[in-house]
């Protein structure tokens, strides 16, 4: 019967990995495209109708969970699924009946998965008005906020003021998106006894508490030394005190260039051959099949992300590329997962589903390669300009993630209570992101729709998916720091653990790499290399 039940789903999986991820892709690069929206709901339809049979097989096993080890010596079939099935075993404690469940499975269809829709929706066809050296232009939310980039101070400032000014017409929908999914958030959590929301999200990511909160108190020691470093930005900028939001992702140093399409993909594939051929061989394989959708356009989503398609074995990424140097390193980013995907791949459908933490770690190493590799043939104005663009990306990585976990910490507080109205929120989020940003940033420019701009807050199967991007950022220089040590010998190994992420606990996959996780020491190290960037930057401006 296990047998039969993991061939099944690994053979249905494939079916459906393929349509959803057509349909969606469909959907981020064409908001209206009324095809997507239709299959997505189809499949997830598909996904309710197995719920009941998946339930009924849950319960079967965990009546046979006695004899599991004797099962896995007689089937090869079973022992390469020890950890899903084990997996599974543990989780059925928070399994409610099949008919509960399946109701639960068919309600979030017309609940949370809709209103994220909406949301997302509402955002990527967003069209503002914004008034550049005196010409009146509407673009899409996502080059808006790629103005925040640009070296003219007037024009950041114009294009922060256009997109404050733009988001109360669209967020009361937000608002609305965001109480219906926290809220069936928190009626699940209930219903299937989990202590919160939080611990609910820790148990999905294989994830030890003791392993997060080793990360949250490492990340709040090193609020102060980004304090530092923004407020030294800001006065390198001509600011008198703090500085302002919408200087955030200023550049600082200066360079000329901008790089077209192809030379981000010669930049990024050279980059990665300098780590290992395998690596480079999936970047020109990626580029080659035009596996990457680069530049922006009206109902194209905002930001970036890869999608990788166990149905097909490949991915497929978008982003929205402008030939900065800092889009070069988020085309990098990108392609880390899709390498990572390239890896996982090489398992069964129900061996591949890696984690949250996990999710981020081969992205960002796969960036670091890449700001190394530019640093190294950088002028000197162009070094600081990527010097202060890593520890840019530090201080959202460290300081706006921890405000981010803190504001859905809060919302999901405050939900439980009653909705919360928009004014709300935007004061949650000020609240969150003055606790952060401390006095680096000037109080009077907080950004207080940023719940509006980010789509994580809108995932009802992935909440808090805020932390994992801290985790990954300080894992992958964790790791990094010892590539740079061993040599050669860490790429299969490295890949061997990439392989491996969907069947450990997160622990356990540090400790594959000889990391305990649950050390605060660990963080601390990693934390301290972006120190070091940072003192180095505080000097060079003085």
């Amino acid at each position: 019967i296990i047998e039969t039940y993991l061939n099944g789903e690994n053979l249905i999986g494939e079916g459906i990995t393929k349509i959803s991820a057509f349909a969606a892709l469909s959907q981020s690069t064409e908001a209206k495209n009324p095809h997507a929206q239709k299959w997505i709901d189809r499949m997830r339809q598909v996904g309710t109708n197995l719920t009941g049979p998946r339930v009924t097989f849950l319960y079967w096993l965990q009546d046979k969970r006695g004899q599991l080890e004797k099962m896995e010596t007689e089937s090869e079939l079973i022992k390469a699924h020890s950890f899903a099935l084990r997996e599974r075993i543990q989780n059925s404690c928070h399994l409610l009946s099949r008919e509960e469940e399946a109701l639960i499975s068919a309600m979030v269809q017309t609940g949370s998965s809709p209103w994220e829709g909406l949301q997302n929706k509402t955002t990527s066809l967003m069209m503002i008005p914004v008034s550049i050296e005196g010409e009146m232009k509407t673009l899409p939310l996502s080059s808006i906020r790629n103005l925040a980039y640009d070296s003219r101070p007037e024009v950041r400032r114009a294009a922060y003021q256009a997109e404050l000014e733009a988001y109360p017409k669209y967020m009361d929908i937000s608002a609305a998106a965001l109480n219906a999914i926290k809220g069936e958030v928190i009626t699940l959590a209930e219903l299937k006894k989990y202590q919160d929301p939080l611990s609910m999200s820790l148990e999905n990511s294989r994830m030890d508490p003791s392993i997060l909160d080793a990360l949250l108190t490492a990340m709040e020691e090193a609020l102060p030394m980004f304090r530092d470093y923004m407020k030294g930005k800001a006065k390198l900028l001509g600011h008198s005190g703090a500085l302002p939001f919408y200087d955030i992702f200023a550049p600082v140093g200066s360079s000329d260039r901008r790089f077209h399409i192809e030379d981000c993909q010669m930049v990024v594939e050279e980059a990665f051959r300098s780590f290992s051929d395998e690596l480079g061989d999936f970047a020109h394989l990626a580029f080659e099949e035009s596996w990457v959708d680069f530049e922006p356009r009206q109902g194209k989503r905002g930001g970036a992300f890869c999608h990788s398609i166990y149905g097909i074995k490949e991915s497929r990424i978008l982003c929205n590329y402008q030939g900065s140097m800092n889009n070069i390193i988020t085309v990098a980013h990108e392609l880390g997962h899709g390498f990572h995907g390239r890896h996982i791949f090489k398992e069964s459908l129900l061996n591949a589903s890696y984690p949250m933490p996990l999710a981020e770690t081969a992205s960002t190493f796969c960036e670091t390669i890449v700001k190394n590799k530019l640093m190294s043939e950088a002028t000197p104005e162009e070094k600081l300009l990527l010097l202060e663009t890593s520890i840019q990306g530090y201080n959202q990585i460290i300081v706006d993630i921890y405000a981010r976990f803190l504001f859905e910490k809060a919302v999901f507080e405050d939900r439980k209570k009653a909705s919360l109205s928009s004014e709300q929120l935007c004061q949650l989020m000020l609240e969150a992101q003055k606790t952060a940003y401390g006095d680096g940033i000037d109080h009077e420019t907080l950004h207080p729709y940023m719940w509006m701009n980010k789509v994580h807050y809108y995932y009802a199967s992935r909440n808090f998916y805020n932390f994992p991007y801290a985790f990954g950022l300080l894992f992958a220089m964790g790791l990094y720091a010892k590539a740079q040590t061993q040599g050669t010998a860490f790429a299969s190994r490295y890949n061997e653990m990439l392989r491996m992420t969907g069947k450990m606990s997160v622990k356990d996959v540090g400790a594959f790499m000889d990391i305990d996780l649950t050390d605060i020491e660990f963080w601390r190290a990693s934390l301290g290399i972006m120190k070091s960037d940072i003192d180095q930057f505080l000097d060079l401006i003085k």
